[in-house]
């Protein structure tokens, strides 16, 4: 398994991490996803371990609380063998200060993460989204404060705008504060919005990203195709309405040129989508899910080789749609600039 540095942090990741968000199943919505209890868990965790895949993803509004819960116990008795992330910020109760990023709710939160986990300190913690009501100095000292007490080894952020990650490194600079070195972004060869001005922003500021959903949402299984009835089983119907929206005719053209490659290359739709990502800028490590045994196994087959020049340009070509404002208008400035 390839290690990545983790951003501008001295911190090494694999380039495939494993989302546990199919732990649990504690409701509908990630019952779609998945429902392991502890046994399966333990036994896709025993084979990330032989495959070098030491990275696990959770967070505390996963299925209540529970994918965490599980984690824990797949991981108890070799903490030392294993990185985890794990996420806080979204609503996790009812009252008033149950949600969002000020000191209250984070030392709440990383406090109920670690007793879920079982584990007295997180190796990546994320904020899931950026809070628009608690300024960013008093989060970012909480956090500070948390790495210090040693609950934290590193903080990274998930969902963040350009200007609101910027706005957030630029306090830590100003206060000697830690910095975020990740970004859990959504990103694939179906959504490339993350290219626009996230990348450029992470490859500035030395912040890594670890892709969420990197087979579009499910879209890259290899199950969808034109002129195809949709699978059976899929957790699309369930989860579509909250999802990245997809145009039927984009994702058809980028299954089509990954057929193409499909066939030159005897790897499967998902191997390849995968594949894609690992020689993407910025990229530190692709979390990827499984519901099973079968698919963990197929989505570890996505390392160890690589796309050639071509076949990532037919790609980059087939999942190509119109930038928007002001990204296209800046687009002829830089090839004046880069000379191309």
């Amino acid at each position: 398994m390839e290690f990545r540095q983790l951003g501008g942090s001295g911190l090494k990741v694999p380039v495939l991490s494993f989302g546990a968000g199919t732990f649990g199943g504690g409701n509908e919505l990630f019952r779609a996803w998945g429902a392991q209890d502890v046994a399966e868990a333990t036994r896709l965790v025993d084979i990330c371990l032989e495959a070098g895949v030491s990275m696990f993803d959770t967070a505390d509004i996963y299925s209540n609380g529970l994918s965490e819960e599980i984690l824990g116990q797949a991981i108890a008795g070799r903490r030392n063998k294993v990185l985890i992330s794990t996420k806080g910020s979204f609503r996790t109760g009812q009252g008033p200060n149950d949600s969002g990023s000020s000191r209250h709710h984070l030392i709440e939160a990383v406090h109920g993460s670690l007793k879920r986990l079982g584990t007295d300190y997180i190796d990546v913690y994320q904020l899931h989204g950026f809070d628009v009501v608690t300024p960013v100095e008093e989060t970012l000292a909480t956090l500070d404060q948390l790495v210090r007490e040693g609950k934290i080894r590193y903080i990274g952020c998930s969902n963040f705008s350009g200007w609101q990650l910027m706005k957030s490194l630029a306090a830590s600079d100003r206060y000697g504060w830690s910095r975020y070195v990740a970004h859990q972004a959504y990103y694939s060869l179906v959504s490339r919005d993350y290219e626009w001005e996230l990348m450029p922003l992470g490859l500035d500021q030395g912040v890594g990203l670890m892709v969420w959903s990197p087979l579009g949402w499910g879209r890259l299984t290899g199950k969808i195709r034109r002129n195809q009835p949709p699978p059976e089983v899929s957790r699309l119907p369930v989860t579509a309405s909250i999802g990245p929206p997809v145009p039927d005719e984009h994702l058809y053209k980028v299954v089509d040129a990954i057929d193409e490659i499909a066939k030159e290359t005897g790897k499967s739709v998902p191997q390849i989508a995968l594949n894609w990502l690992t020689q993407r800028p910025t990229v530190s490590s692709i979390i990827m899910g499984a519901r099973n045994e079968e698919q963990l196994r197929q989505n570890l087959g996505s390392v160890g080789w690589k796309l050639t020049a071509e076949q990532i340009a037919k790609l980059d070509a087939a999942s190509a749609i119109t930038l928007a404002y002001p990204y296209w208008h800046q687009q002829f400035f830089i090839q004046d600039r880069r000379g191309s």
